[in-house]
């Protein structure tokens, strides 16, 4: 990874009228404030199709795209929804209403796939065509769960009528004859948000903006592939699981997180030469250029919990595939693997030497490296212990806003950040994002919420909590364009121009 530096922000934050950032103009002018603030790279949270809670590590397919990100406006260029179509309720601008934002979007994106079996020309239907073809390994199947899904008014799959939950041949066969308009409409959904993105991303490597996927190393539950591979999980008869994945108790949690996704049969996994992994991983390097993956110390070991606990705090830890996960990704995709391992939380030498083994960047959150109970001067966080193989983080999407951290410090913490950033205090998002740029680290990252200065009721997700996360969404009146020239001026003397993205 050469030296960068780009800005963490999923698009659903993005500014619009459409009560959820979306992939058309602002989106564009984003790509524009990262180029002309001399950033690299647009980090973003994993962008497929949300579930439970609308979180974005809860997604109902580990290859398709969220339809909520679909842009209307790009839908009424293209031609395939009317004027008023666009017509919506009075969506508030700093926050996602989930619900009246899924019943509204679904509606359109219904006008849109009317409009465009009626009105697409050759070109589009050609394109539609290929686009079939070339995702056929997961298309039919995904496409054909979210149909049943909607149909069955949103319900897990554990909770569909019996055939249908557990794939009865004949069952399956006869619902798709069926239903055959509503798989098609799934179908056209994802090509209408694969084209928005495909197109989005052009422009932003034509302004030298690279973007970094999320990819989490644990799939929902209430999913495609689980739905249509049961035999790759720890499941029961019904499809309940047995153990469940999360993290033992921590900095964010007492008691742990209990994430509830279930827990891979990895020999079973194995057997099939990680098939599902290399596949997961060639779609993500299609969609982004670098790929950040989530809890990465999972592959070294892992924490079981019994599904039928409340908290994650009785579990235990397991070994992972380790290396030979990635013999096996290397095989298939090359040997420069375009990781980021995001190795925070409890680590390990194992995790450690499989990182290290790979090359792969580890993460630094500079939140983490005051924390006192490290000893001063020797966390590994603090910019003097960094090494060029790594990532820089002011905070990530689980974190507070630098200034919401800072407004919860008490005076030693206030003394030591002080004195070690030579700052007064008074912007100490912009002592962050400095201490962050000038790090010999080859990355580094923050959330828009630190460039704008925004506070604790900007935070995206609390962990350990169930309620009021994901919504956040900045408005462009919040953007003060001295932070952008400020910005720029810091990255280009802390040597962080943009280049093109290799693998690290």
């Amino acid at each position: 990874m050469h030296r960068t530096s780009g800005i963490l922000l999923h698009p659903t934050s993005l500014p619009g009228p459409f009560g959820i950032g979306d992939l058309g103009p602002a989106a564009y002018r984003f790509v524009d404030l990262l180029a002309d603030a001399g950033q690299g790279l647009w980090q973003v949270l994993p962008l497929g199709p949300t579930g439970y809670r609308d979180s974005p590590y809860q997604c109902t397919s580990a290859y398709a795209g969220n339809p909520l990100l679909i842009s209307p406006e790009a839908l009424l260029a293209a031609g395939w929804i009317d004027p008023a179509d666009l017509e919506h309720p009075d969506f508030p601008d700093d926050r996602v209403e989930f619900g009246e934002v899924h019943c509204w979007k679904r509606t359109l994106l219904d006008r849109a796939c009317q409009g465009f079996a009626a009105r697409a020309d050759q070109g589009s239907r050609d394109a539609y065509a290929r686009f079939q073809e070339e995702q056929r390994d997961w298309l039919p199947e995904y496409a054909l769960f979210s149909a049943i899904k909607i149909a069955q008014k949103d319900r897990a799959w554990t909770e569909w009528p019996e055939r249908l939950a557990l794939r009865d041949r004949k069952t399956l066969t006869a619902w798709k004859r069926t239903h055959k308009a509503k798989i098609e409409r799934e179908t056209l959904v994802q090509f209408l948000f694969f084209s928005q993105w495909s197109a989005l991303r052009e422009y932003a490597h034509a302004r030298g903006v690279h973007f970094v996927g999320d990819m989490p190393i644990f799939v929902a539950h209430d999913s495609a592939e689980v739905w249509a591979h049961r035999e790759w999980f720890q499941l029961e008869p019904d499809g309940q699981p047995t153990v469940i994945a999360g993290v033992p108790p921590d900095y964010f949690s007492a008691t742990g997180q209990r994430w509830g996704n279930p827990l891979y049969d990895w020999p079973a996994l194995a057997a099939d030469g990680y098939s599902f992994w290399v596949q997961r991983l060639r779609r993500q390097l299609a969609v982004t250029d670098l790929v950040r993956v989530d809890h990465f110390r999972g592959f070294a070991g892992y924490w079981e919990i019994p599904a039928s606990e409340s908290t994650a705090v009785n579990g235990h830890w397991v070994t992972g595939p380790g290396m030979a996960l990635f013999d096996a990704l290397k095989a298939a995709l090359g040997p420069d693997l375009p990781l980021i391992a995001e190795d925070l939380g409890v680590i390990t030498p194992d995790v450690e030497a499989l990182r290290d083994g790979l090359e792969l960047p580890g993460m630094a959150v500079l939140q983490f490296a005051f924390d006192e109970t490290s000893g001063f001067g020797h966390c590994g966080f603090l910019p003097h212990n960094h090494q060029r193989r790594l990532v820089v983080y002011t905070g990530t999407h689980d974190n507070n806003t630098v200034r919401g951290w800072w407004a919860e410090q008490d005076a030693g913490t206030h003394d030591w950040v002080q004195r070690y950033l030579c700052t007064d205090g008074e912007q100490p998002h912009w002592a962050f994002i400095r201490a962050a740029l000038s790090s010999v680290a080859a990355g580094a990252l923050f959330p828009m919420q630190d460039l704008l200065g925004a506070g604790a009721e900007a935070t995206m997700n609390r962990p350990g909590t169930a309620e009021g996360n994901w919504v956040w969404r900045y408005r462009e009146a919040d953007l003060d364009l001295a932070s952008i020239g400020r910005l720029r001026d810091l990255s280009r003397t802390y040597g962080r121009a943009p280049h093109p993205v290799s693998g690290p």
